[in-house]
């Protein structure tokens, strides 16, 4: 009676992917994009060369596949962080996002690093923007709850800049100082004036016409 061999291992490729793209933000983390290669990410992932660039036929498409994962875990941090609260006055608010970007100076700066990193790259590959774009919609999204629309992309932009400046910088911005941008942004101003209702609208020559031919008829 002939032995049974051991059964083959079933091909995963969804897996496979999978791997190679976690691989591939471990070699960013480490060398930054410039020294992302094909081969720096199939030693990583341990597989063959042949099977990253199987995958992912361009060191952009690498990127893409990286920029992906990071926008897939902030929208499920994002989504966390707003069922966590889900009732935020603007003082609340101020006070909460300013320990998140204090954070990414801290101890979350290795993360963040690599996440811009990512983020930055579509400077100059215009395929990766609209995958970037979902950074700044999440955001907006995730404030929404608790300011209008326009404070909610003010927000995000102005949360946006402060990390990068914080990250880039060669001094990142003091508690006190994100704090305050970020009152000014979510909180009225109260040393600004009321706005005033639009003035109405001088007549025009037409109107002026119009309302002559009425008075003729």
């Amino acid at each position: 009676m002939a032995t049974q061999g051991s059964p083959r291992r079933r091909r995963d490729p969804q897996r496979r992917i999978e791997e190679i793209a976690a691989a591939t933000e471990k070699v960013i983390a480490e060398r930054g994009i410039e020294g992302l290669t094909h081969r720096a990410v199939a030693e990583e992932a341990g597989v063959p060369l042949g099977a990253t660039t199987y995958h992912f036929a361009t060191k952009d498409d690498l990127i893409a596949a990286a920029l992906r994962r990071s926008v897939e875990r902030y929208a499920a941090y994002l989504d966390d962080w707003v069922a966590q609260r889900p009732d935020l006055t603007p003082e609340q608010l101020t006070v909460l996002l300013t320990d998140v970007l204090m954070s990414c100076f801290g101890p979350q700066r290795d993360a963040q690093v690599v996440e811009f990193e990512l983020y930055l790259a579509a400077l100059r590959r215009p395929a990766l923007r609209p995958i970037a774009d979902q950074y700044i919609e999440l955001s907006v999204t995730a404030l929404l709850p608790y300011v209008d629309p326009l404070t909610a992309r003010a927000a995000a932009v102005a949360t946006n800049g402060l990390t990068l400046h914080g990250l880039a910088g060669s001094t990142p911005p003091s508690r006190a100082e994100v704090e305050a941008i970020l009152r000014r942004v979510l909180a009225p101003n109260p040393d600004l004036p009321a706005t005033a209702s639009p003035a109405p609208a001088a007549p025009t020559a037409s109107a002026h016409a119009a309302a002559a031919v009425g008075q003729d008829s």
